[in-house]
């Protein structure tokens, strides 16, 4: 997958399914780290940590920046699927722990 050599929409768009097809595999791996984030923390209070939450937007804002995209949108980007990630570790704990 090299986009620059691309000279069809059908290139760009088997390219673009193909990582999005990674993504979603990714974002499959991430989840499991919170369901083990559930089951280690001890305390529901502890599933939300606005610092952490913090560091790992900033994180992306920064290794974006540096890729050369935009900061903002990958930032807010982020921030929904730090988001996403709390609310199904806090199901995960809920599930758990009853």
């Amino acid at each position: 997958m090299n986009p620059e050599s691309y000279s069809t929409m059908e290139q760009v768009r088997a390219g673009v399914d193909n990582l999005d097809s990674q993504i979603v595999a990714l974002l499959a791996q991430r989840f499991a780290h919170m369901r083990a984030a559930a089951r280690i923390k001890q305390d529901r209070g502890a599933v939300r940590d606005e610092a952490r939450k913090a560091e790992v937007i900033a994180n992306a804002r920064e290794e974006a920046e540096q890729l050369g995209l935009p900061g903002e949108m990958i930032a807010s980007l982020w921030d929904h699927l730090v988001e996403a990630s709390i609310a199904y570790e806090m199901e995960e704990f809920d599930r758990i722990k009853a």
